[in-house]
C-alpha cells in the first residue's frame, strides 16, 4: 500500500512540476493567438477601408463622367451659337424683308442658350473686366487711355464654362497703358 501511495504521489509529482511549464506554454499560446487575432482584425479593418475608398472613388468617377459627358457635344454646339449671334449682329434689325428670319434666329438662339444653361453651360463675356488668363485668351493688346491696363476692351468670341470648368476660353482684346510719345523735334525747339 505504501508503494501504491508512492506511485500515486510519483505520478503527481511530475504533473505538479509540469503544471507551471504547461501554464507558461498555454499563456504563450494564448498571447500568440491574441496577436494573430489582432493582426487579422487590423487587416480586416484595412480591407474594409480600402473597399470603401474604392467605392467612393468609383462613385466620384461616375459622377464626373455624367457631369462632363456632354463636354464635347456642348463644345461642338458653340459654333452654332456663335454663327447665330454673328448672323444677328450682321443683319439689320430695321430691314422689314428679313424681320421674320431675324425673329426666327433670335428664337433659335434663345432655345440654344436655354438648353446650354439647363446643362450648366455658362457664357463668359468679360468685357470691361480684368483679364483672367484662366478663362480668357488674349488675341491683341491695345492701348487705351480710358480703360484700366489689363482689362478686357473687346470680346471677339465668348468663352464658356461647363459645370464651372472651362469649356472654351473667351478670345479678347486686352488694354494696355498708352505709350508715352517722346516730344517731337518741333516741341523741343
Amino acid at each position: 500500500m505504501a508503494d501504491e501511495q508512492q506511485q500515486t504521489l510519483d505520478p503527481q509529482a511530475p504533473e505538479q512540476t509540469d503544471a507551471p511549464e504547461a501554464a507558461k506554454d498555454l499563456t504563450a499560446r494564448v498571447q500568440e493567438l491574441e496577436e494573430q487575432l489582432a493582426a487579422a482584425q487590423d487587416q480586416s479593418l484595412r480591407l474594409v477601408a480600402d473597399l470603401q475608398n474604392v467605392r467612393r472613388r468609383a462613385e466620384q468617377d461616375v459622377e464626373k463622367a455624367h457631369k462632363f459627358a456632354l463636354e464635347k457635344f456642348a463644345g461642338d454646339l458653340l459654333a452654332v451659337v456663335d454663327t447665330l449671334e454673328r448672323g444677328l449682329q450682321m443683319s439689320n434689325p430695321d430691314d422689314e424683308a428679313i424681320r421674320p428670319m431675324r425673329e426666327g434666329m433670335e428664337l433659335t438662339l434663345k432655345m440654344f442658350d436655354d438648353t446650354l444653361r439647363r446643362y450648366q453651360v455658362e457664357a463668359i463675356n468679360p468685357e470691361g473686366e480684368p483679364f483672367n488668363p484662366e478663362q480668357h485668351q488674349a488675341m491683341v493688346m491695345e492701348e487705351s487711355a480710358t480703360a484700366e491696363p489689363g482689362s478686357v476692351l473687346k470680346v471677339f468670341q465668348k468663352g464658356y464654362l461647363i459645370s464651372g470648368r472651362l469649356l472654351r476660353p473667351a478670345m479678347v482684346v486686352v488694354s494696355k497703358a498708352p505709350s508715352e510719345t517722346p516730344p517731337s523735334i518741333d516741341e523741343q525747339a
